[in-house]
């Protein structure tokens, strides 16, 4: 498995859903703002994330993301490989005469998608350090979130 910038935005991007999924529908200008992710790279992502039934678009007023289902069957893994076709992509076969540590990285690749496969964005979302950092970052970007909580 190859971890790419896809795949680390992507990631970054489903955090910042889950974790405000609760005030509702998470615009892509939001989050292209307080993640510093280009709203046209997002949408590309997005695309992808919708077809692997990872977000829900909502139109209209007050629109925009939501998680598909609960965050707690969302693993990493599916994140990342929802948007990046080469970590999707099998292990490659070691030729006879290939660089003798193809297997080893193979095997590399292997434990890395197994790892991430067994983290969910909930469990991801719910470390008291990550959420220290999004109070920080609403406090400092002055977020919708308190917009949002208040007219909850």
């Amino acid at each position: 498995m190859k971890l790419s910038s896809k795949g680390r935005y992507a990631v970054t991007a489903m955090m910042d859903i889950a974790i405000h999924d609760r005030y509702g529908p998470v615009t892509l200008a939001d989050i292209s703002y307080s993640q510093g992710i280009s709203l046209s790279y997002l949408e590309q992502l997005f695309a992808k994330l919708r077809k692997h039934g990872l977000v829900e678009g909502l139109r209209g007023p007050g629109g925009g993301y939501r998680l598909g289902r609960p965050s707690s069957d969302i693993t990493i893994d599916q994140i990342i490989t929802a948007v990046d076709e080469k970590a999707n992509a099998a292990r490659q076969p070691t030729a006879e005469g290939e660089d003798l540590t193809q297997t080893l990285w193979n095997d590399l690749s292997d434990q890395i998608h197994n790892f991430l496969g067994t983290i969910t964005l909930a469990q991801f979302v719910d470390q008291p350090n990550v959420q220290e950092l999004v109070k920080q970052q609403e406090f400092v970007q002055g977020r919708m979130y308190n917009y949002r909580s208040s007219a909850a």
